[in-house]
């Protein structure tokens, strides 16, 4: 058992890797294409070899991931890929397939080797099982409640153990989901999901005579009916699957989000707290490790004035689907899917990130659309602060033309130049001071991101109103 919990984040390229690290990850986890269970992973393996030299010159750590589960033609190119990882030296190897573990067993003994969360570690038993077998840590499942979790803690002093603590849930069993192979020929066990449960599905009736009809929802009818199914051994229980003109989302999970119960996750003594989302932007590296580095060292400082309510509101500038405690507090409920829509909603967008300084200009690469006027907001690393700054005119750093509005593409960029802009530090949504050129440039390093504000309107705002009240009801209920 590590002394203090160790803030792991994902590194779906060189560049989100280094963002992690900036702002604040103790480690992260990564893997090349082809042997790893994100198949849109865009790690090279020249990219792997300057992440670790990166994260260990920082005093940090990282495993690579060798989880999917192998057919003849993936075991082919294990004993290459196994010599790569040998000559790489990454801190552990997540491994799901027994098959795999052994073979690295044998042929790389001096590999730290940890279990991956695909081979549904659900009790104490499971982690013996594992730990006789050599591994060094094991990644508890998602469906692994706290109690059980606790119990398991208790029983298995001896191993290194780790937990999902925020991001994207699957509906199926670990995510060892079959439902992608059915419907797009693409297994989520190879790393090829293709997020059917994110779909939207349509309700049809066959009559007696064999025709198949659609049930069509318009607006003289949508609120005349619901549609509910019961379960044959749940008599009297109801689920309600919820249709609009869209489509319905019976399937669709909020998002995990264990923030306002970290402190029961460090009571406990777990070691690696984990962050899905190797696919996500650099945006969404930065914003969560931040604000959990923040909520984490907050809480060892003062746990008796620790509050979730602090930090929240920076998880919410994430696209989000609704957050929910996934299966933390017991069986899931209602409120852990989300039937409305599959899209995610947040009220920041990702402006872009800080490429490299030329004395005291920012090369700045445009993720979004910035306007004259509009002002983005520079996450600054080690806390929550931010840097406001307003653009009257836009820099191109190529062509060095001038423009009152910029977008994203072709990795677009401009130069901010520090002394002709006004830089506002903000402190809680309010600004502190002005600040110069010299120290914005020691407060934001290469790496470093901004953001914009896309407040939402109508429908979509009160959405996310809904989903934010919902949450905070979850979280304070007994």
């Amino acid at each position: 058992m590590l002394d203090r919990a160790e803030l792991l984040l994902p590194a779906g390229s060189l560049v989100k890797l280094k963002t992690a690290i900036l702002y604040g990850a103790d480690a992260v986890y990564a893997g090349t294409p082809d042997m790893c269970l994100r198949a849109q992973s865009k790690m090279t393996l020249e990219d792997l070899e300057e992440g670790i030299k990166f994260v260990h010159q920082k005093g940090k750590k990282i495993y690579l991931t060798l989880n999917l589960f192998m057919h003849n033609s993936d075991a082919a190119k294990l004993p290459k890929f196994v010599e790569t990882l040998r000559h790489l030296g990454p801190d552990g190897v997540l491994i799901a397939d027994p098959g795999v573990f052994q073979y690295v067993k044998d042929h790389a003994p001096e590999l730290n080797l940890f279990v991956s969360t695909q081979a549904n570690i659900c009790s104490s038993l499971a982690v013996q099982f594992w730990q006789n077998q050599g591994a060094k840590l094991c990644v508890l499942g998602r469906e692994v409640t706290f109690a059980e979790m606790k119990e398991i803690r208790e029983q298995c002093p001896d191993i290194l153990l780790e937990c999902f603590m925020h991001g994207a849930m699957c509906m199926s069993y670990s995510g060892r989901c079959l439902i992608s192979n059915y419907l797009a020929d693409r297994s989520a066990n190879q790393g090829k999901c293709a997020h059917c449960c994110r779909w939207h599905y349509k309700l049809h009736l066959r009559l007696k005579d064999g025709s198949i009809k659609e049930i069509e929802i318009n607006d003289q009818n949508k609120d005349a009916f619901e549609f509910l199914l019961e379960e044959e051994f749940r008599p009297g229980e109801y689920f309600e699957v919820v249709e609009d003109e869209h489509g319905g989302y019976i399937l669709n999970s909020k998002d995990m989000c264990l923030l306002p119960r970290l402190p029961d996750l460090l009571n406990i003594g777990m070691d690696s707290l984990k962050v899905e989302g190797r696919n996500k932007t650099e945006y969404y590296a930065a914003i969560v490790a931040r604000t959990y580095r923040q909520a984490i060292d907050d809480y060892y400082k003062s746990p008796q004035t620790w509050d979730y309510k602090n930090y929240m509101d920076e998880l919410y500038t994430l696209q989000n689907r609704g957050y929910c405690l996934g299966f933390h507090d017991g069986k899931l409920t209602n409120i852990s899917q989300n039937y409305e829509y599959t899209r995610t909603l947040g009220d920041w967008l990702f402006a872009g990130s800080i490429i490299e300084w030329l004395d005291d200009k920012a090369v700045f690469e445009i993720r979004n659309y910035i306007d004259q006027g509009e002002y983005i907001e520079f996450l600054v690393p080690g806390g929550l602060q931010n840097i406001r700054v307003t653009f009257n005119e836009f820099e191109d750093a190529d062509t060095h033309e001038k423009s009152t509005k910029v977008s994203a593409g072709q990795g677009k960029k401009i130069l901010i130049d520090f002394n002709n802009v006004k830089a506002e530090l903000i402190t809680k949504g309010k600004a502190n001071k002005e600040l110069s050129a010299s120290q914005v440039k020691e407060l934001l390093p290469q790496y470093s991101i901004a953001r914009k504000p896309a407040p939402l309107e109508g429908e979509s705002g009160t959405m996310l109103s809904h989903k934010k009240a919902e949450f905070n009801t979850l979280c304070n209920s007994d």
